[in-house]
């Protein structure tokens, strides 16, 4: 339970910030409820909270945000899997996995702050004397010629 726990907290702050975080965040919500709308409205809160914070954090900060928002994840996951029965722990456990297994395969593609991730091609040509293109698809890295007198 405790890798299982562990792998939640980590699923929920890799997501918030990407195009993945509405989704997650509405399905780990919908999970700690366990039905209750009350309950429900506080996690989106606390989901929210750690999301701001994340994205609040310096860029020398960030790694121990990060870090700290995983533990409490973790936390808070584990605490709920052990105020169940066996029988309920099982599937709500069962649950999680479904969930952490969703995010896995609907995963986009995402960069930390000042990132750039791409999820498919992506071509840059330089022009006016710039001094690299880059073509990524097969992934190939080169210099472009000089520009011709005419471009000047």
């Amino acid at each position: 339970m405790t890798a299982l726990a562990a792998a939640g907290g980590t699923a929920v702050v890799q997501a918030a910030g990407t195009d993945a975080w509405t989704g997650v965040r509405q399905q780990v919500a919908g999970w700690f409820s366990r039905g209750n709308p009350q309950r429900e409205h506080a996690e989106l809160e606390r989901l929210d909270q750690t999301a701001g914070e994340l994205e609040a954090a310096r860029p020398t900060e960030v790694e121990r945000v990060r870090i700290r928002q995983e533990a409490a994840w973790q936390g808070r996951i584990e605490a709920l899997l052990e105020s169940l029965e066996d029988i309920e722990r099982d599937r709500v456990a069962d649950e999680l996995r479904t969930l952490l297994a969703q995010q896995t395969s609907h995963r986009s593609v995402s960069a930390g702050q000042s990132g750039l991730a791409v999820g498919g091609d992506l071509n840059v040509r330089a022009d006016h004397g710039s001094a690299a293109a880059v073509s990524m698809g097969n992934v190939t890295l080169g210099n472009p010629s000089r520009p011709g007198p005419h471009q000047d």
